[in-house]
């Protein structure tokens, strides 16, 4: 299974939206990779339609289809009907002369094998005296329930697809040819290596899409008529009710499309409250007109559904019915191997994301699941990661980043371009005197601060920084810097109080000053006395100058 839907792991992106749109969360994070897990997976693809980064690749068959061919074995192709809404104004013809200039053999339509089918279920419904049928045309439904409803695998058709169906009856009549299948459908190519020796090979649309590109060939705009056709309803939602020529008087029949819709009808079975009921479920939801190979994003369902409801015909094809046990399927239960954690395994991780009340469970499905619980327990079964849980992680990242601004012993502010506070932390409130942040949230800083140095960071679009300024209304000396956040539009204001440092400077100044008068005062008064003895001391007085003059220079220094 794994080889039919792969990851190309540089291109994940860490989105998640592969995990929210997987019906089955049958995929695991880890070391920021998606990984499919094989055994939990029905290839329903809506990994692959969602992807953003076209993470998800599905395995092409297109080689061995070319190697097929280039051996000399005819090699046939069955075309699914819903080709018709694939390639616009193509029949059947058109697709035919294309597909032969490739290579193959001969081409015909899978809604061949789905009249089969179609009378095998008609059948049963007559004979088989069944309380519930599901029919199994859909690959993905079909291990929907041998993996997650096994107790409903009893009302499961024991019945082959079309697929299987037309190209059993082509080894049949073509003697050692191969069979190659051609569709919307990445499950198809699961049953074809499941169910060995009926079809060979299988192609999506886009595949033969970019086989037939790179061969050069384009097929014709050409629509062809064909009343015996009926069975081209097959990949519509109701497709098989519509060809069912007889309905068995006391069965409710209903069709159901969507994983999510099938889930739900199952369970309704699995209650016990759902009798006589025959029910065609497909996994896609507008069945395989929707299907995930559609060209990917060719999505038009009203107008595919027309395209395919023009091109059916009223009548059966004509054919040799096979016999009933050529039609059999068996189906097994496939065992999962992630066992659902004990309770208090559960409420253990719960707490690590920090939800300890129930009021913590937001449920808002970010990480891809649908609960808080559900994640909790992916988790325990390594398919998640604590990281994946985008309210943790911003409760985390602000718990961090509130520690710090609150912390911190320089005081931060936030305005807005209007010059509104958005911000303030204690430090800040400290040095202004304000009681409560919620004092000045939201009002201009001017009723609190000078906003002059806000206007001209704002209209320059450059910080300032380390500009030390004097609070007179606060008494406070700091030294401020500025900082304009063009990305978010904010200005952040760092302040660091120095006013202790700035009157420390100022004491020495004064020290200083008060040293300078003494040491001047002594220079007048030595030189008094200089100038009374310079008669009896000479040239002592000039040195006795120069060595006063010295001490001040050295003070004015200081």
């Amino acid at each position: 299974m794994a080889d039919c839907l792969t990851l190309k792991k540089s291109n994940c992106k860490n989105c998640y939206k592969c995990i929210r749109y997987c019906p089955v969360k049958s995929i695991r994070f880890s070391g920021n990779q998606a990984h499919i897990i094989g055994n939990e997976c029905i290839l329903c693809g809506q990994c692959f339609v969602v992807c953003p980064q076209n993470a998800k690749e599905i395995a092409s068959e297109v080689e061995k289809v070319k190697v097929m061919i280039q051996s000399g074995e005819p090699v046939y192709c069955s075309l699914a009907p819903s080709f018709i809404a694939n390639y616009d104004g193509i029949g059947y013809s058109a697709m035919r002369r294309a597909l032969i200039k490739l290579g193959f053999a001969d081409v015909e339509e899978t809604a061949i094998g789905a009249t089969m089918v179609k009378n095998e279920y008609e059948r049963m419904l007559r004979e088989d005296n069944k309380d519930i049928i599901i029919t199994s045309c859909c690959h993905s439904v079909n291990l929907l329930i041998q993996k997650y409803f096994p107790a409903e695998l009893q009302y499961l058709a024991d019945v082959v697809s079309p697929m299987q169906a037309h190209c059993a009856d082509l080894k049949k009549r073509y003697v050692g040819c191969k069979t190659v299948f051609i569709g919307p459908c990445v499950a198809k190519k699961d049953e074809a290596q499941h169910y060995q020796g009926i079809v060979d090979a299988v192609l999506t649309y886009e595949e033969l899409t970019n086989w037939m590109k790179e061969a050069g060939i384009t097929p014709e705009s050409v629509q062809d008529a064909n009343d015996e056709s009926r069975a081209r309803f097959f990949p519509t939602t109701g497709g098989i009710l519509k060809t069912m020529a007889e309905r068995q008087p006391g069965y409710t029949y209903m069709a159901i499309d969507g994983v999510e819709n099938c889930i739900a009808a199952l369970k309704d079975i699995e209650s016990g409250r759902i009798h006589n009921c025959f029910i065609e479920m497909s996994a896609c939801v507008g069945s395989c007109i929707g299907g995930p190979v559609m060209e990917k994003y060719h999505r038009s369902p009203v107008m595919d559904y027309m395209r395919v409801a023009n091109y059916a015909g009223e009548k059966d094809f004509p054919l040799e019915q096979p016999d009933s046990i050529e039609m059999r399927k068996h189906f097994a239960v496939i065992e999962k191997k992630m066992q659902k954690p004990a309770e208090f395994e559960i409420a253990n991780v719960l707490r690590q994301m920090g939800k300890t009340l129930p009021e913590h469970e937001l449920n808002c499905g970010s990480c891809g699941y649908p609960t808080c619980r559900e994640k909790a327990i992916a988790i325990l079964q390594g398919k998640s990661e604590i990281s994946m849980c985008l309210p943790y992680l911003k409760e985390k990242a602000e718990s961090f980043s509130d520690s710090i601004v609150n912390y911190t012993p320089n005081g931060l502010m936030v305005l807005n371009e209007k010059l509104e506070v958005q911000q303030i932390n204690d430090a800040a409130r400290r040095i202004m005197n304000i009681r409560a942040a919620s004092d000045i949230l939201g009002d201009q800083v001017v009723r609190i601060l000078d906003p002059g140095i806000f206007m001209q960071v704002l209209t320059s679009k450059r910080s300032i920084r380390d500009q030390r300024v004097y609070l007179a209304e606060y008494g406070k000396f700091v030294e401020q810097s500025v900082v304009y956040d063009a990305n978010s539009h904010l200005l952040i204001c760092i302040m660091r109080d120095v006013t202790h440092e700035e009157t420390e400077r100022r004491r020495k100044d004064s020290i200083s000053r008060n040293t300078i008068e003494v040491a001047d005062k002594v220079v007048e008064k030595q030189m008094r006395i200089v100038q009374e003895i310079a008669s009896l001391l000479g040239e002592t007085a000039a040195e006795t100058k120069i060595a006063l003059t010295k001490l001040k220079e050295s003070i004015k220094d200081e």
